[in-house]
C-alpha cells in the first residue's frame, strides 16, 4: 500500500455517487491498463495495488458505507496487507480480473483448486460489554485439513497421482473452428475437477476429500463501541481449501442486546429517572444509573417533567477512538397517589398560598355520593 493513499474514489476515477456497476466498470478498465502482466512500466505494480485496494473497499457495500462515514480510519490493516500481497479480500477482485483477461491470465502450472468457503458467526453482546470492549471465546464448525492424510486425500502410504487428462494443470484447452476463425477456450478438467491430481486410494478418514468437519474454538477481541450490524473479518478462519488451497474467512456479525434501563442513540445513551414532585420543586441531588454503577446528579429547583440532564462522557466509546458519548437523563416527575391527611393538609395550605382554589375533600365519601351528593 502506498505510504499516503489517495481518496479511493479518486483512485478509481469515479464520483462518490457512482453505482456499484460504475465502480466495477472503472476498476476493470484501470486493472486492464495497469495489470503487471500487460504493463511493464516500473510504477504499474504499485498503481495496480492501489487500484486493487480501492476496489476492495468500494466494491463491497458495507465497507464502502463505513469508508464514506469514517474515511481511511475504517480501512483495516488486514485490507492493506491483502492489497499488497494479492490475497484475502483480493479474491473477489481477482475473480473480476479473471473474467477480464480470460482463463489464460491464470499463472501457468496452477490448478483450479477451490478456496475454502467463508463462514458466518453471530455474536450477541450486552451494552456493558460494548461500553468496555470484551474478549469472547467462540465455537464454530468448519472444515479442517485431515490429519490422517495431511490434506492430500490419499490413503496413508500412498500419494495422489497426476491427472492423465490435464497433465496436472487442472485445465483442458479446447479449439473451436467458427466462420470467424479458430477460438480457444479453457475449461476445468472434468476428471480431476481442477485439482490436477487423482486419488486411486482415498484416505479412510476423509474419504479422499482431504478435509474433515471439526469444532473450532478461539478467542476474539471485540473493540469497545461496536454496534448491531458491525461485521468483523477473521482472515483464514473459514473452511480449509481443497488440497492446500487458501482457507476462507470467518465473518463475525455483532448484535447488541436491548438494555433494560438504557436506550442507545449512536454513542450516546439515554435513560428515564423518576423523582418526586417535592424534589422537582425544591431541587437537590438524586442517584442515577450509569453504565458502571450509579452517579449523583444535581436537580435544579423547579425542574419540569421531561427535562433532560446530560452527563458528559458517560456514554459509549467511539469505535474509531474518537472520544466517548454522553448520557442523557430524562426526568419523570412522580405525583403521589395516596396522601395521608397530614400531607394533604400541608399541600392544601401550600396551594392556597400560591393562589390555587382547593376543593372540599370527603375522605370517606362513597362512589354514589360523589356523583349524586350527600343525603
Amino acid at each position: 500500500m502506498p505510504a499516503a493513499p489517495r481518496d479511493f474514489y479518486e483512485v478509481l476515477n469515479v464520483s462518490k455517487s457512482a453505482s456499484a456497476d460504475e465502480v466495477k466498470k472503472s476498476y476493470r478498465n484501470l486493472a486492464r491498463k495497469y495489470h503487471p502482466d500487460v504493463n511493464s512500466e516500473p510504477e504499474a505494480v504499485e498503481k495496480f495495488k492501489e487500484i486493487q485496494m480501492a476496489y476492495e473497499i468500494l466494491g463491497d457495500s458495507e465497507k464502502r458505507r463505513r469508508y464514506d462515514q469514517y474515511g481511511m480510519a475504517s480501512v483495516s490493516s488486514s485490507a492493506a496487507s491483502d492489497a499488497n500481497g494479492y490475497g484475502g479480500g483480493f479474491a473477489q477482485a481477482f475473480s473480476d480480473l479473471f473474467d477480464l483477461f480470460g482463463q489464460a491470465s491464470r499463472p501457468s502450472g496452477t490448478s483450479n483448486v477451490a478456496h475454502g468457503d467463508d463462514l458466518r458467526h453471530d455474536l450477541e453482546l450486552t451494552l456493558e460489554e460494548v461500553a468496555e470492549g470484551v474478549s469472547k471465546t467462540i465455537k464454530f464448525p468448519r472444515m479442517e485439513l485431515c490429519t490422517e492424510c495431511e490434506g492430500s486425500g490419499a490413503k496413508a502410504g500412498t500419494t495422489p497421482e497426476t491427472c492423465p487428462q490435464c497433465k496436472g494443470k487442472g485445465q483442458v484447452r479446447f479449439a473451436q473452428n467458427t466462420p470467424l476463425g479458430t477460438f480457444q477456450s479453457i475449461q476445468t478438467c472434468s476428471r480431476c475437477r481442477g485439482t490436477g491430481q487423482i486419488i486411486l486410494n482415498p484416505c479412510n478418514v476423509c474419504n479422499g476429500n482431504g478435509r474433515v468437519r471439526k469444532i473450532r474454538e478461539r478467542s476474539v477481541n471485540i473493540p469497545a463501541g461496536v454496534d448491531t450490524g458491525v461485521r468483523m473479518r477473521l482472515a483464514g478462519e473459514g473452511d480449509a481449501g481443497e488440497r492446500g488451497a487458501p482457507a476462507g474467512d470467518l465473518y463475525i456479525f455483532i448484535y447488541v442486546k436491548q438494555h433494560a434501563v438504557f436506550e442507545r442513540q449512536g454513542n450516546d445513551i439515554a435513560c428515564q429517572v423518576p423523582i418526586s414532585m417535592f424534589r422537582a420543586a425544591l431541587g437537590g441531588t438524586v442517584s442515577v444509573p450509569i453504565i458502571k454503577g450509579t452517579e449523583e446528579l444535581k436537580i435544579d429547583e423547579g425542574t419540569q417533567p421531561g427535562q433532560v440532564y446530560t452527563l458528559k462522557g458517560k456514554g459509549i466509546p467511539d469505535v474509531n477512538g474518537r472520544g466517548r458519548g454522553d448520557e442523557h437523563v430524562v426526568v419523570n416527575v412522580h405525583v403521589p397517589t395516596n396522601l395521608t391527611s397530614e400531607q394533604r393538609a400541608l399541600l392544601e395550605q401550600l396551594a392556597l398560598s400560591a393562589g390555587e382554589t382547593v376543593e372540599e375533600h370527603h375522605e370517606n365519601q362513597g362512589i354514589f355520593s360523589r356523583f349524586f351528593g350527600k343525603h
